[in-house]
């Protein structure tokens, strides 16, 4: 009986986290409207599953010279994700935050540095969510 429960156990947390990787695959598609023509995606996944207060942190190394589109979605509308960049000193360099939360940043880099960006649910709109970050180069 025991092995039965915890088989069953299993089966649902699988089938939970199934569902909740493909609500981020669908916030990922809904977000790249946000990556126009003029960038190139980085091919990379950035994606946390978030609740209540927690923020989740990525690391990511810009090259100078470049022309960066930072996108950061949550839910099916704009608006539900804070997200912050942070040079390696943890030094501010842009928070959406303070732009109403728009869902994406360009941003010029002339020298290659070391980010960190992290990525919270707005507290007024969403409780639990998936964060998703998308990345382009300028062409």
């Amino acid at each position: 009986m025991r092995r039965t429960i915890q088989t069953i156990a299993m089966a649902v947390g699988v089938a939970c986290a199934s569902g909740a990787f493909a609500q981020c695959d669908t916030i990922a598609s809904l977000c790249e409207k946000n990556i126009t023509a003029a960038y190139i995606p980085d091919g990379q996944f950035y994606r946390a599953l978030l609740r209540e207060d927690e923020v989740a942190e990525f690391d990511l190394t810009l090259f100078g010279g470049t022309t960066y589109r930072v996108a950061a979605c949550s839910g099916t509308s704009d608006g539900n994700l804070i997200f912050s960049v942070y040079d390696k000193e943890h030094n501010l360099l842009y928070s959406n935050k303070d732009y109403n939360n728009d869902p994406y940043w360009d941003l010029v880099v002339a020298n290659t540095l070391d980010v960190t960006v992290n990525a919270e649910l707005d507290p007024g709109k969403a409780n639990s969510g998936c964060a998703v970050l998308l990345i382009g180069f300028k062409k």
